[in-house]
């Protein structure tokens, strides 16, 4: 029976969004690159001696050439290292396109691969069907040729400086590393930070990343910032307030549900709370209709004692998106 619903239903997720972006390269420094895309997601490059270390891949391998063929504008030497600061589908399923000698990853990075990798492939690429681009040239799940628990260094050779990777502390997952480059002060933060882009938090540690990591990151006193999504910040007090941005939203969420939660309310109260809360400052920013029913999921359950996320497959998404967003 026809209800009128189909016509108030909100499109699932980023379904609806089609539109193609426009790739914006960035130098902040000699052979350090960062790709925008509108709020897609961020991509980043470092040149060593005789190499070039690639942070991020894309969702796909043709949507990595695209990548690599803007790069190849501004240098030919090969890509030696591949670092993904988090092992989220639309951040690893491209590696294959850059032919890297080794590809990097956290140890919890790795681990959580292998316990959910393939459902977060397909839960990703169903919400985000325009990243998916050639998806059937996606040989498989991403696997780490190097991993590390807290810390690996890269001298990039010469005067280049060196690329510091570390592990910061619970956040956007369980095993997310910051980049470093000591020599122009930049830091690829991954999804650890956004620049007016909501925050995907589905399978977060938002007490822990509101706090300790997010402090982690503002110590390193960045001129220039690379957050997941968004514009590059450039100077001290640009990054730092993209970070206290992105502190703002998680505390938004956990103020909000919270209050909720001890109330004895319902997950649904508690996701118009803080969409009512939090869309004001935040609701025009790109994903943020997409992403605030998984993050509210997420909090939740942290506030009902479910340390470890709990995995996110397609149906999975479906029915909290229809629970919640519908």
């Amino acid at each position: 029976m026809f209800t009128g619903r189909e016509i108030m239903a909100k499109p699932f997720a980023s379904a609806a969004d089609t539109d193609i972006k426009t790739d914006t390269l960035e130098t902040l420094g000699e052979g350090v690159y960062a790709l925008t895309a509108e709020g897609d997601p961020n991509v980043g490059a470092v040149e060593g001696e005789d190499f070039v270390v690639a942070i991020e891949s894309r969702a796909t391998p043709a949507a990595s050439r695209e990548w690599l063929k803007i790069l190849r504008e501004q240098t030919d030497k090969p890509v030696r290292y591949l670092v993904l600061t988090h092992y989220h589908a639309v951040r690893v399923l491209g590696a294959s396109a850059f032919d890297a000698v080794d590809i990097l990853m956290s140890e919890a990075s790795r681990d959580l691969v292998a316990e959910r990798g393939e459902q977060d492939w397909k839960s990703e690429f169903g919400r985000m069907p325009r990243l998916a681009k050639n998806a059937e040239e996606v040989p498989g799940l991403t696997w780490p040729t190097i991993t590390f628990k807290d810390s690996y260094d890269i001298d990039l050779g010469g005067d280049r400086g060196r690329l510091e990777l570390r592990f910061v502390g619970r956040g956007h997952t369980g095993g997310d590393v910051a980049v470093w480059h000591d020599k122009t002060r930049t830091l690829f933060a991954g999804d650890l930070v956004e620049s007016k882009a909501a925050l995907y938090t589905g399978d977060a540690y938002h007490f822990d990343w509101a706090g300790k990591t997010l402090d982690n990151v503002k110590a390193y006193r960045a001129d220039n910032l690379v957050g997941g999504r968004g514009a590059v910040s450039r100077g001290v007090a640009e990054t730092d307030a993209a970070v206290e941005q992105t502190r703002k939203f998680l505390n938004g969420m956990i103020e909000n549900v919270g209050r909720v939660h001890k109330a004895g309310g319902t997950l649904r109260a508690a996701f118009e709370a803080t969409r009512d809360a939090l869309a004001p400052e935040f609701g025009a920013w790109p994903i943020f209709e997409h992403c605030l029913p998984f993050d509210v999921q997420r909090l939740w359950d942290e506030f009902d004692g479910i340390e470890h996320p709990r995995i996110w497959t397609a149906e999975r998404d479906r029915e909290v998106w229809a629970k919640l967003q519908d």
